[in-house]
């Protein structure tokens, strides 16, 4: 299996690339950010691009791969309706067509969030943005294509989000985390996890194309 991943400087990009890079299914991982991951390894391509709204000087490097692992995204918080929208729609469209012209036959997971709006009529803005590019992506004819909803995640393999504030929720719980995985299984999931669905998905497929955390955690295990 070969791979692109966005997204690896965040938390649950860098997470998906840690089992990718272990999983002997997979044989090449292609990153692209717009600064270095710092990870040298055999399997591992990096390139550094700054507009991922424009991939034509780097597309032809986006050819032949069976998979796309789609976990860039931005928080809302503090961001204009006008650039999450930009950022979390209009740019990952833009990479779901160019990939799909370029490997019809690919994978493509997308890494939406717990809550997202299928009917795209929340009144959360987010929900509905994210809803929309969901059903934008469901709609193209990927050989493959699943919306991964994660809720709570925990990060491991000393993994930190790019957001400080998360980063502080996720020490002051730490210890709590096996008790809140115990009586919120259907709730919490983690980076290894997610990871492993990633590559499971691509290998086995799954049942439904919308994956709760609870859908995450038993496809990782299969």
């Amino acid at each position: 299996m070969r791979v692109i991943i966005t997204g690896t400087t965040g938390m649950v990009g860098k997470g998906v690339l840690l089992e990718c890079l272990d999983s002997p299914d997979v044989e090449a991982v292609l990153v692209v950010n717009r600064r270095s991951v710092e990870i040298t390894h055999p399997k591992l391509k990096e390139i550094l691009h700054k507009d991922f709204l424009d991939l034509s000087s780097i597309k032809d490097q986006l050819a032949g791969y069976d998979a796309c692992f789609f976990c860039l995204g931005m928080s809302a918080a503090g961001a204009s309706n006008e650039t999450y929208y930009r950022i979390t729609h209009d740019l990952t469209i833009h990479w779901a067509e160019t990939l799909l012209a370029l490997n019809p036959e690919m994978t493509f997971n997308y890494v939406s969030g717990e809550g997202t709006s299928t009917e795209e009529n929340s009144r959360s803005n987010w929900a509905n943005v994210k809803g929309k590019t969901e059903n934008e992506i469901l709609a193209m004819p990927f050989k493959q294509k699943y919306m991964f909803r994660p809720g709570a995640i925990q990060p491991l393999r000393g993994i930190r989000s790019a957001t400080p504030m998360y980063n502080f929720f996720i020490t002051l719980f730490k210890p709590l985390f096996p008790l809140m995985k115990w009586m919120f299984p259907n709730s919490i999931t983690d980076t290894t996890r997610i990871g492993h669905a990633m590559i499971n998905s691509h290998k086995l497929g799954f049942a439904k194309p919308h994956l709760t955390p609870k859908d995450i955690n038993d496809l990782a295990t299969q």
